[in-house]
């Protein structure tokens, strides 16, 4: 049985990737000549993410819904005044400028989630509070795999922790308002208003950097949003602002406020952990749509359009076009499979993955994740 003529993931992906290379992952680096609203912010020293001691933090779980049944919905300029005394800017310094981002305000003993992508490579970092005081900051903790940082602070009264939702209960079509510190502008945090386009999208990016389970929305995002809260109409934040695409019409991205949670729970509770693993591919989730028009003997898997040479993907012998199904025992159906997997198995673990290769052959494969390096 000859498959020469069958089309590849590769080329079905190459739309794909196109399409996510392009867009600005609301990064917010800006060079010496152009980096705008952070002159008037001090510097100040970012610490080792391990902290001064590897005890366990105590938690204090960020403030949960509130909502009971038959709330009402706030207007927008009521719900602006409820949330931005719990947004705050975030300008970091780095080895070729400086950049401004967004946070929001998880606990009150000074805990702050961002995004990992919005203090990455920090030298400085520095939070401005809505009430107008600025403070040091330093990184505390980050799951790289999400994309999340934790930025502690110190001696800060009456910090105003954020309400946080249920992102299982977003609708699509349902009003969202997003609120974040846009080009780094002056005089305080910018506020869009859209709707939720879309649950549980996937951007397929670098080698190892996708992001799924993403909350689409309409609300304009633009760079210096990154880190900030995307808002339901009850005040109760359902995301983290985090993409966008430069060349689609108002198509932005969150973090799904349920796993943000999660992650900012295991890393305050149990200090510093193992890097999530690393494995070095990049693709496409395996519909059964995708696989009939493919004709894959699959219905469901990941299928690898990049690979990064010298990754633990590398090392085992995976290839492009080769459909992940298995990791372990774990049955693969899509990248959020993929992102949960390595999450939960750090940096050193021995796994076995099973791939679909060339449409008709399965192939049992062995490799160890690695820490994924900076860039």
């Amino acid at each position: 049985m000859t498959l020469l003529n069958l089309p590849k993931l590769s080329n079905v992906a190459v739309s794909a990737l196109a399409f996510a290379l392009i867009f600005a992952a609301c990064t917010t680096g800006t060079n010496e000549e152009s980096a705008t609203g952070t002159s008037a912010v001090a510097a100040s020293v970012v610490s080792d993410e391990s902290g001064s001691t590897s005890v366990s933090t105590p938690v204090i779980p960020p403030t949960t819904t509130s909502r009971t049944y038959g709330s009402q919905p706030l207007s927008t300029p009521e719900l602006v005044e409820l949330l931005t005394p719990s947004v705050v800017q975030i300008a970091v310094s780095l080895p070729r400028g400086q950049a401004v981002g967004t946070g929001v305000i998880l606990d009150k003993t000074g805990l702050i989630l961002t995004n990992w992508h919005v203090v990455e490579g920090a030298i400085t970092i520095t939070v401005a509070f809505e009430d107008g005081s600025i403070t040091e900051g330093e990184l505390f903790r980050r799951d790289t795999q999400l994309d999340l940082a934790i930025v502690r602070v110190s001696g800060q009264d009456n910090l105003r922790p954020a309400t946080f939702g249920d992102s299982a209960a977003l609708r699509i079509g349902e009003d969202v308002v997003a609120i974040g510190h846009a080009l780094g502008l002056r005089g305080g945090p910018t506020v869009s208003k859209g709707v939720v386009s879309a649950l549980d999208r996937t951007i397929v990016g670098e080698a190892g950097g996708d992001l799924t389970g993403l909350v689409q929305t309409d609300a304009a995002i633009n760079e210096g949003n990154s880190g900030g809260p995307l808002v339901n109409m009850f005040g109760e934040v359902v995301g983290v602002n985090t993409a966008k695409i430069n060349i689609g019409d108002r198509i932005g991205f969150a973090i799904n406020i349920n796993d943000a949670k999660t992650a900012a729970y295991s890393l305050i509770a149990q200090g510093p952990l193992p890097p999530p693993g690393f494995l070095g591919v990049a693709g496409v989730d395996v519909t059964r749509a995708l696989a009939r028009a493919l004709r894959l003997p699959v219905g469901e898997g990941f299928g690898i359009t990049v690979i990064e040479p010298g990754s633990p993907a590398a090392n085992a012998g995976l290839e492009l076009d080769d459909i992940i199904v298995k990791l372990d025992s774990t049955e693969i159906t899509n990248g959020q499979d993929l992102t949960d997997f390595l999450r939960d198995h750090p940096s050193g673990s021995e796994i076995t993955i099973t791939v679909v290769r060339d449409s008709q052959f399965l192939v049992t494969l062995e490799t160890t994740l690695v820490e994924r390096t900076e860039r």
